[in-house]
């Protein structure tokens, strides 16, 4: 059995469902309409928007692709936008960089 998914990613999931089911009524579409555009079954676009965290990211990514949105998926965690990645590594950085002795010969 899996370990529980702590509560803010729970949260997440939910309201991510939610979003796919608003998103895809908006456009008139049925879950078997948008099951078919995806290449997933009926079941499957119900457990999207239930938010079910058993469901595989192919189908996530299948409905920002059909829905016009599939650049949400692009610019996750992508270095410009990584936040505490781009900090972390900032952290690392050395206090100053002296010339190496090879550079200092060859001025």
């Amino acid at each position: 059995m899996p370990p529980p998914l702590a509560p803010p990613v729970q949260r997440t999931l939910k309201q991510l469902g939610t979003n796919i089911g608003r998103a895809r009524r908006r456009r008139h579409w049925s879950q078997a309409d948008l099951a078919e555009q995806i290449g997933a079954s009926v079941s499957t676009v119900r457990r999207l928007e239930k938010g079910d965290p058993g469901t595989a990211l192919q189908h996530l990514i299948s409905v920002l692709f059909v829905m016009g949105e599939i650049q949400c998926a692009n610019g996750l965690l992508d270095t410009p936008t990584d936040r505490i990645g781009l900090m972390l590594q900032d952290k690392r950085l050395p206090k100053r960089v002296r010339q190496s002795r090879q550079e200092e010969g060859e001025l």
